[in-house]
């Protein structure tokens, strides 16, 4: 993993732990999928999965679209592609 790539998936786990209060958040960082995809610029594609009370009664739409407006300004910079697996606490403890 490179520093800018670390540096990227740090500040993602930051700021979803401050601003959605997330209990628990994982980080797959494919980027290295994609070197040489000049659109991507060689890095910045990540797969989230946060939990969240925040998500609670929220659908899931809405739940992605409030994970992604938190990173706005990184999209397409440092950040080209975002999959993101939003739970609440309940549905991260079932089997």
């Amino acid at each position: 993993m490179s520093e800018r790539s670390d540096a990227t998936r740090q500040m993602i786990e930051r700021r979803l732990k401050e601003e959605l209060g997330a209990e628990r958040v994982e980080i797959l960082d494919e980027s290295w999928k994609h070197a040489g995809h000049a659109a991507a610029g060689g890095g910045g594609h990540f797969i989230v999965r946060v939990v969240s009370a925040k998500f609670e009664g929220v659908p899931l739409l809405d739940r992605n679209r409030m994970v992604f407006r938190l990173f706005e300004a990184e999209m397409g910079r440092d950040i080209h592609a975002l999959a993101i697996k939003a739970l609440t606490p309940a549905e991260w403890a079932l089997p």
